[in-house]
């Protein structure tokens, strides 16, 4: 039996199998191998990344690639048997894996057979439009709630991830942004509630985060902490902050050095909705922003 097993894997292994020697590889060969590798970065980056499993599977993927090169490497020596053993070994470890992320493979499963999935879902041609109108609301229904409770709240909006807000100071939170979320994090008396979140890539990134004070000699002295941080975050960034008082609740933005108050939240939500979904932040390539923050500074 051990006979018969053997010479199935010897064929499977032969140069008439899937693995064919160099002199054998063709074009065709590297465009397969190429979909391969991008099936696979797909479906991790769809369905393993930012899971519990994503540390397993990045070890898991170094061993087999380190074990597959070893027992090529054997054979290329002629230690044949230890070789094919070793690829043996391979290959019942690369079966255990349907039992090592069969989480993530009942939720594959699921997502295929739901009824509204197509092929545009798994290879990420989503409406990115959609996305951000989701972000708005929930920034916006959060920094309502804030207003209207008057709880402070300071959120910075980052167009290019920018680690050095966070690095040194702050927790890595990387989690989905909704207004639960924000409104937990901004809750009082609690470790993270006086610093800023930072937000960027459709992430929360990080909180409890200290921005640096601007150094403007003519801003008012009604100004707290909170409004001095999101002033001084803007003008050494490309970032939007949002600033909620915890003394009278009002709300306002800060980009480019420059504060603008909101009397009420649809006025907000309507610039919110160009400083995300239009992209409108960037001091180089669109000034519409930085004009319409003068006009309505108070």
């Amino acid at each position: 039996m051990f006979e018969t097993i053997l010479n199935i894997y010897k064929d499977f292994f032969s140069s008439g199998s899937i693995v064919k020697s160099a002199a054998g590889f063709t074009f065709k060969d590297f465009i397969q191998i190429i979909l391969v590798v991008l099936l696979v970065i797909i479906l991790y980056l769809k369905f393993v990344k930012n899971t519990q499993a994503e540390k397993i599977f990045r070890g898991i993927f170094l061993f087999v690639a380190f074990a597959w090169l070893f027992s090529w490497g054997l054979i290329a020596l002629d230690f044949e048997i230890l070789g094919r053993i070793a690829q043996y070994l391979l290959t019942g470890i690369l079966l255990s894996l349907v039992i090592v992320f069969q989480p993530e493979l009942r939720r594959l499963l699921v997502h295929l057979g739901q009824t509204k999935f197509d092929a545009k879902n798994l290879f990420f041609f989503k409406n990115n439009t959609t996305i951000k109108t989701n972000i708005v609301k929930e920034i916006t229904e959060a920094v309502k709630y804030c207003s209207r409770v008057k709880r402070g709240a300071l959120i910075v909006i980052q167009k290019t991830e920018d680690k050095s807000f966070y690095n040194e100071v702050g927790i890595t939170i990387n989690a989905d942004i909704t207004a639960e979320l924000i409104l937990t994090i901004f809750f009082p008396n609690t470790p993270l509630h006086d610093g800023a979140m930072v937000i960027c890539n459709e992430k929360i990134l990080a909180a409890g985060v200290l921005l640096p004070l601007t150094e403007d000699p003519k801003l008012s002295w009604r100004y707290g902490t909170r409004h001095r941080a999101a002033i001084g975050a803007s003008e050494i960034s490309d970032s939007a902050c949002i600033v909620v008082s915890e003394e009278t609740g009002d709300i306002s933005i800060a980009i480019d050095g420059i504060l603008r108050k909101y009397d009420d939240i649809t006025s907000f939500k309507d610039d919110l909705e160009k400083l995300i979904i239009n992209d409108a932040s960037d001091k180089m390539e669109n000034a519409f922003i930085r004009n319409l923050l003068k006009l309505g500074k108070k």
